[in-house]
């Protein structure tokens, strides 16, 4: 057991101050309202706290494509009408716009990711904190769900430079899917998405079925869940499959997308959980003491999103926060009651007894699949900024990078950066 763990949190307060519009349901102010509530707690004083560097189009380019990414930079309010092709092919518009610093922002959250995965590797903290990051639908060549850079899979890349196998789990109420499309073929990351599933809801995909690919296959573990689930019943069901992944799986590194849409009352959301249901599974994950990189993610109803970010900084912190919120920059968002927590809700629960039952079946089913952690050789530690191509001559087929996960790892042999000392502390 470590005796006390070493912490990195990550915030720039221009990331809270884009606007996607005003019938937008994303609002990246409650970003501000998070690291104000944090501050106000006085969590900050138990953390080292960074400003993360802006993500270099090259560090981007490491899973988007480049063409992709030069767009994102090119683009603006004032000139997005000129290029109507190009914004239906990188699926820019409705869901999500092009608005004001929209490529700054991207370059903030994805830098803020990449950072905390790069002090992981480095061995300088335990666990690392990024809640402007998560954005889990970015694919590699277009937009989706909200999210233009997937700094997940960018921080993922980062961590399997120093770990053989990384395990990706994902609690937000929509599925995870760009992380899964992102390693589907590989077996050196493990996705575990717990997501609200059928009825047309976005994104469509996350079935229990869907278990990976090739090298992949049984590698990604999709936990389809109905409306209304409860405190209870997703605890049980989280715990279940988590420990039992962690066991047959033996991840080197955890990734931990806390969107907090899977809330009660959420905006976009249709589940029951409370804030301690929520966070109960920050709790599990923790105890494993494995390197945690952890993120934020959906999240609609922003005083919810504040609340439970805030209530899951302690507990990586093992710090109880009193329920009475103190006087913030934004304390008359949490009107009437001012409390920190909030409870589950009343929606029907729709999953019954049998059928998460049935859904655990499946799932423990094909991790029996897996007899052990699949062995990976490791080579020299890559620097930052570069993916190892790996030569498929020299290694085994179960330890070969099959080519759609090596297309997505573009490196540029011109271009590096002194990744390490892009830190200012702030």
């Amino acid at each position: 057991m470590r005796s006390k763990d070493k912490i990195s949190y990550f915030y720039d307060g221009d990331v809270g101050s884009v606007y996607f519009g005003p019938n937008h349901p994303m609002k990246p102010h409650r970003l501000c309202m998070t690291h104000h509530l944090i501050l106000a707690y006085g969590l900050h004083s138990k953390m080292e706290v960074y400003r993360p560097h802006k993500a270099y189009p090259i560090e981007m380019a490491q899973f988007h494509s480049p063409d992709y990414v030069e767009f994102l930079q090119r683009i603006n309010p004032e000139n997005q009408n000129l290029f109507p092709n190009e914004m239906a092919r990188y699926n820019l518009g409705e869901d999500c716009p092009v608005f004001e610093d929209m490529f700054e922002f991207c370059q903030i959250y994805a830098g803020g990711t990449i950072d905390a995965a790069r002090r992981l590797n480095n061995k300088l903290c335990d666990i690392s904190i990024n809640w402007a990051g998560g954005l889990h639908h970015a694919k590699k060549c277009d937009a989706s769900g909200f999210c233009y850079i997937n700094d997940l899979v960018l921080g993922i890349l980062e961590l399997l430079k120093h770990h053989p196998r990384v395990l990706y789990i994902d609690i937000d109420v929509h599925h995870g899917d760009g992380v899964e499309e992102a390693f589907y073929f590989t077996d050196r990351v493990m996705t575990v998405s717990f997501h609200k599933f059928g009825d047309k809801f976005f994104p469509g995909t996350g079935d229990v079925k869907e278990i990976g690919e090739r090298e992949g296959k049984y590698y990604a573990i999709n936990v389809p869940l109905k409306d209304g689930i409860d405190d209870s019943s997703f605890n049980r069901l989280f715990r279940t499959i988590i420990s039992k992944v962690v066991e047959i799986y033996q991840p080197g590194a955890i990734v931990l997308q806390c969107g907090a849409d899977s809330l009660a009352r959420d905006r976009l959301g249709c589940f029951n959980l409370s804030i301690d249901g929520h966070a109960e599974c920050v709790k599990f994950v923790k105890k494993f003491n494995l390197p945690l990189l952890v993120t934020g993610g959906g999240g609609y109803t922003k005083e919810n999103v504040a609340r439970c970010w805030t209530v899951e900084t302690g507990i990586l912190l093992d710090t109880e926060l009193p329920n009475e919120i103190p006087e913030n920059d934004y304390i008359k968002y949490f009107a009437p009651d001012f409390s920190l927590k909030i409870p589950g809700g009343h929606i029907e629960n729709m999953n019954t007894k049998s059928y998460i039952s049935s859904i655990k079946v499946q799932i423990l089913e094909n991790l029996r699949y897996i007899q052990h952690a699949p062995s990976v050789q490791m080579q020299e530690v890559p620097p930052d900024f570069y993916i190892p191509d790996f030569d498929e001559d020299e290694q085994n087929p179960d330890e070969r990078v099959d080519q759609r996960s090596r297309d997505k790892q573009i490196q540029r042999d011109d271009e590096y950066f002194d990744g390490d000392n892009d830190n200012d502390a702030s």
